[in-house]
C-alpha cells in the first residue's frame, strides 16, 4: 500500500473520474480506476491500474470490490446523465438510471465499508451534482437520482463517524466534459413539451460548454477526501458560493424560478 492509502475511483476512464484519479496519483495514493471496459480506455491515467465495474452487474460489483482489496478512498463517480419530459420517461430507462447512479454505488460502498470501518479509517465520497439542491425540469430522473445518493450519504455518515469514516457528496455545477455529447434523452414524437425541452437543453449544453474543468471538481474532490473532518456537503462551479447563499435567503419558489431563468424557462 502506498503512505496514503489505496483509493478506488469509478468511471475513470474519461472526465471527472479521470481527473479525480490522476489527482490522487499525484497526491500519492495508489490508485485503482474502472471501466466497463479497461482495455478500451482511450486515453488511461499514467498510475492507476484499471478494473472492470458493470455498475448494472451484481457480480460485476463483488468482483470489482475484491479485485480491489483493501481500499481507503471510494469515489462513486460512474453514472448516467439523462432528460425527458416526466410523463415520457420510460420505466426502464428510470430503472436503468437509479441502478447505475444509486444502487450500484451503494453495493460497491457496502462492500468496501466494512473493511474502513474495520481498520478505523477511511473516505467515501458520493460525486452527485448541483442539480440535486436546484431542480430543474425536464432534468427530473437525473435529479431524483442525485438527491436520491446524496440522501444516503448524509444519512450514513454519522454510522460511521465514530469509525473514523468520513462520508460525503461533492456537488459539481456545470462541467465542461462534453457529457452533454453523451446524456440519454427521452422526449416523445409530437411532445407538447417539445419547445421548452429544447430550451432547457440549449441552455443547458450552454452552460455546460462554459462550465468550470474536471480539474478543479477532482480537485474539490481531493479537499474533501483529505479533510479531517469533511463536511456533508462540497459543492464547486456553477457560481456556487453565490447561489447556495441566496438559497439560505430565498424561498424555495424563488430558488425554482432562478433556476428556471437560467435555463431559459418561465
Amino acid at each position: 500500500m502506498s503512505a496514503r492509502g489505496t483509493a478506488l475511483v469509478t468511471g475513470a476512464s474519461s472526465g471527472i473520474g479521470a481527473a479525480v484519479a490522476a489527482a490522487l496519483v499525484a497526491r500519492g495514493y495508489k490508485v485503482y480506476g474502472t471501466s466497463r471496459n479497461p482495455e478500451k480506455v482511450n486515453a488511461p491515467v499514467r498510475g492507476v491500474t484499471y478494473l472492470a465495474l458493470d455498475l448494472s452487474d451484481e457480480a460485476s460489483i463483488e468482483a470489482c470490490a475484491a479485485a480491489a482489496g483493501d481500499v481507503d478512498v471510494l469515489i462513486n463517480n460512474a453514472g448516467e446523465s439523462q432528460s425527458g419530459p416526466f410523463e415520457e420517461l420510460p420505466m426502464d430507462a428510470v430503472r436503468r438510471l437509479f441502478q447505475l447512479n444509486v444502487f450500484g454505488a451503494v453495493r460497491l460502498s457496502q462492500l468496501l465499508l466494512p473493511g474502513m470501518r474495520e481498520r478505523r479509517r477511511g473516505r467515501v465520497v458520493m460525486v452527485g451534482s448541483m442539480l440535486a439542491s436546484f431542480p430543474l425540469a425536464y432534468r427530473s430522473s437525473y435529479v431524483a437520482s442525485k438527491a436520491a445518493i446524496k440522501g444516503f450519504a448524509l444519512a450514513a455518515r454519522r454510522e460511521y463517524a465514530p469509525y473514523g469514516v468520513g462520508i460525503t457528496t461533492v456537488e459539481p455545477g456545470s462541467i465542461a466534459t462534453g457529457i452533454s455529447e453523451r446524456r440519454t434523452q427521452y422526449v416523445a414524437d409530437g411532445s407538447p413539451f417539445r419547445a421548452a425541452y429544447d430550451t432547457m437543453l440549449a441552455a443547458l449544453n450552454r452552460n455546460e460548454a462554459n462550465g468550470i474543468s474536471a480539474e478543479k471538481v477532482a480537485a474539490k474532490v481531493v479537499s474533501a477526501v483529505e479533510a479531517g473532518r469533511p463536511r456533508p456537503l462540497y459543492a464547486v462551479g456553477s457560481n456556487a458560493p453565490v447561489v447556495f447563499a441566496l438559497r439560505r435567503v430565498l424561498s424555495r419558489g424563488a430558488a425554482e424560478r432562478m433556476v428556471a431563468r437560467r435555463h431559459g424557462l418561465r
